[in-house]
């Protein structure tokens, strides 16, 4: 995909750019639509690999972490010790709902300190899985959600994480209803194989530059 002229042309911008979140359950095919909007001269934030460096690297969450799972919580080359926090989630429900209220409210202030960094561009985009689940849709100008039926979703997330039928289920199982995120979302972006995503984003990028004056 060729880069827009029109986004160049705002080089000279001062005002900060707009914020449009970008969600979708498992295996929609996110990560696949920010790519294509980076083509284009947008700046994206991976809210999901954020987050795992934050909890790696801020040492102040680091330290809420070890509050809550113990010393253990972290490798000796200082790496997230995933099995030993998984277990202790898997045998006490709360500890995941204290681990997001950790993680959860960091991400979103360091996003938005990134936000504020981006200079020269019309809108950034934060791809976030959970954006809904977690109410952080006021933080957002637009919404962004990229949908795939539930069956080729499935295809997707067995292929690419090596994961069971019934793994990725789970992991579904505690996401937003797709349907419950159509009415919500400010715009739907079908990934079904069948209607191209590349144009689809082209149009959109476009329709974004025409709603605020930046044609």
């Amino acid at each position: 995909m060729k880069n827009m002229s029109k986004t160049n042309q705002i080089s000279s911008l001062e005002n900060l750019p707009l914020r449009v979140g970008i969600t979708g359950g498992i295996g929609s095919g996110k990560t696949t639509a920010c790519k294509l909007f980076e083509q284009l001269g947008i700046p994206v934030y991976y809210a999901d690999e954020r987050a795992k460096t934050l909890m790696v690297n801020d040492k102040g969450m680091v330290k809420k972490i070890k509050l809550l799972f113990g010393d253990e919580a972290y490798l000796p080359d200082g790496n997230l010790n995933r099995k030993h926090i998984a277990g202790l989630v898997f045998q006490h429900t709360d500890l995941l709902e204290k681990l997001n209220g950790i993680v959860h409210p960091a991400v979103l202030k360091d996003g938005e300190k990134w936000h504020r960094q981006q200079k020269g561009v019309p809108y950034t985009i934060k791809e976030s899985a959970i954006l809904f689940e977690i109410g952080s849709q006021g933080f957002y100008d637009k919404i962004v959600m990229i949908y795939a039926p539930k069956v080729i979703r499935l295809e997707r997330a067995m292929l690419r994480d090596g994961l069971s039928k019934e793994a990725v289920e789970a992991r579904m199982a505690k996401q937003m209803d797709d349907e419950k995120k159509k009415l919500i979302a400010d715009f739907v972006l079908v990934n079904d194989g069948k209607k191209g995503l590349e144009q689809q984003v082209l149009a959109l990028h476009e329709q974004l530059l025409g709603m605020y004056g930046f044609e």
